[in-house]
């Protein structure tokens, strides 16, 4: 299989050297994806980061000095929407870890305990421009982030406080789907329509409500109230 000329570029931060010999191991036996850099702590990988291109950053949570969030929101802050994506990794599964990820702006959360596959797969995801949380996570954080995001807790700064008034009827429609966790493919399915065209939606409703990905449009929509924690996804109109 011919290697493309421009694979995935990843950075590992984690202060485990076995930890990072395993993920890089996984990650550069794929012809698409490349390590190209690797940081044992999070001011270490903000250097590292703002200093070598890249796409995808798998950054741990639990470091010396600074820690995975912060140095999370210190790439984001610092690099934008040019920056890379960040997927944040820890061994513990807990509700504040995956709602402060969030809002440093990360477009990821992940168990380090999932499979290689998985690992890739979220990889791959959010360098397309999607987001990815663990699944064992997902349910819980659609609980919570709604009502710490009306507390105040974890805001995004580039997140307005409601939603844009030129959102379309259908742009509302996919927003609340993406929100219910759907992918670009279900929510074809449900609205009888091309992938290609709910792809469309999705950037309008990325574009006009400002977010960096689909995991601030979905906080957005949840502090909004456009969706409630619990709530059951309407049929399609």
């Amino acid at each position: 299989m011919t290697a493309p000329e421009n694979p995935v570029r990843v950075v590992l931060v984690d202060d485990q050297r076995l930890v990072r010999a395993g993920f890089r191991m996984v990650i550069d036996s794929q012809p698409d994806l490349q390590v190209v850099a690797e940081a044992s702590d999070g001011a270490d990988a903000v250097r590292v980061v703002t200093s070598t291109p890249a796409d995808v950053v798998l950054m741990d949570v639990r470091m010396p000095g600074l820690d995975g969030i912060e140095a999370t929101r210190q790439i984001t802050g610092r690099l934008g929407e040019d920056g890379p994506k960040v997927v944040v990794l820890t061994t513990f599964d807990l509700d504040e870890y995956v709602v402060s990820a969030i809002g440093a702006g990360a477009s990821g959360f992940l168990l380090k305990d999932a499979p290689p596959e998985e690992l890739l797969d979220a990889v791959r995801t959010v360098h397309s421009g999607d987001a990815v949380i663990a699944a064992s996570s997902t349910r819980r954080l659609l609980q919570h982030v709604g009502p710490l995001l009306r507390a105040g807790a974890a805001t995004p700064s580039s997140t307005p406080p409601g939603l844009p008034t030129d959102l379309t009827p259908r742009e509302l429609e996919v927003l609340e789907c993406m929100a219910h966790g759907l992918t670009n493919s279900e929510i074809a399915a449900r609205f009888v329509v091309s992938e290609a065209t709910v792809k469309t939606h999705v950037g309008r409703v990325l574009a006009k409500t400002h977010s960096r990905d689909r995991v601030q449009a979905v906080v957005l929509a949840y502090a909004a109230g456009l969706v409630q924690p619990g709530e059951v996804l309407r049929d399609a109109r």
